[in-house]
């Protein structure tokens, strides 16, 4: 298997370390291509007013490795159309520092990178560790490794992906796989209003997470039940139930 790692946290981030390591033992040819420095939280921007710059990164051997000064979805459209010249057969974003879960993937670096190879044509893999202090990303890199394998066993839609959230936790507490939707999260307190020493307002964004479980099948839900979330990502946003509905408003002899 050829497999392009890409990730938002940089390519110096331990979580890109553990996937290029859990691939690499395992036989496949591994290419990376991530941002230079942390993108977090950048969602599907692209670089478009400045010209993208890469540099070569001898970390691991035998690894073709690429440092962008763009985007996580930047890096994606590089590595597969520009850089790498064999052919991708799966693209893993990841392993992000924290979790990725509910409606928290419309921000995300890393499922964005997912999603721009979806929208290529090579199918995708975002993973993140669910926690913030002593990860331990080895475990979550053998997931990703044996899930990448079954899922070109398998095969998905070309315009889907899958969204991985692995415990930060011993794989004996870990209750097993659950096959989600995604949930809902919303912060409380979302910024903090604060003046600088001339006097000048400004705002920091530092929200909690507030989780909204009404359904128990949902990513939110069952991370908090100690089980590894995998949800289908669809990047086509169509409501179509309600397609019909607006051809019944008759808006061409309203709005016409």
């Amino acid at each position: 298997m050829n497999v392009m790692i890409t990730n938002d946290d940089g390519i110096y981030a331990k979580g890109i370390d553990a996937l290029v390591k859990g691939f690499s033992t395992k036989g496949h040819k591994v290419f990376v291509v991530a941002p230079e420095r942390e993108r977090s939280a950048v969602s599907q921007a692209i670089t478009l007013h400045k010209p993208l710059r890469i540099h070569r990164v001898d970390k691991w051997d035998g690894v073709e490795a690429y440092a962008v000064n763009g985007t996580p979805t930047d890096c994606s459209k590089l590595g597969l159309t520009e850089l790498i010249k064999e052919p991708v057969d799966l693209v893993v974003s990841g392993i992000n520092r924290g979790p990725n879960l509910g409606t928290d993937v419309l921000y995300s670096g890393t499922v964005s990178a997912a999603i721009e190879a979806t929208i290529i044509g090579v199918p995708a893999i975002a993973i993140s560790l669910v926690g913030h202090e002593q990860l331990d990303y080895t475990f979550a890199a053998q997931i990703a490794e044996k899930l990448a394998v079954e899922l070109l066993k398998q095969g998905v839609p070309k315009d889907t992906l899958l969204n991985v959230n692995v415990p930060n936790l011993p794989k004996t507490e870990i209750k097993g796989i659950a096959i989600t939707s995604l949930g809902q999260r919303r912060y409380n307190k979302l910024f903090h209003r604060r003046e600088d020493p001339r006097g000048n307002v400004y705002y920091w964004m530092v929200g909690e997470a507030q989780d909204y479980i009404e359904d128990k099948n949902t990513d939110v839900a069952k991370i908090k039940e100690n089980y590894i979330t995998i949800s289908p990502i669809h990047f086509d946003f169509t409501k179509y139930n309600l397609m019909n509905m607006l051809e019944n408003w008759e808006l061409d002899q309203k709005l016409l």
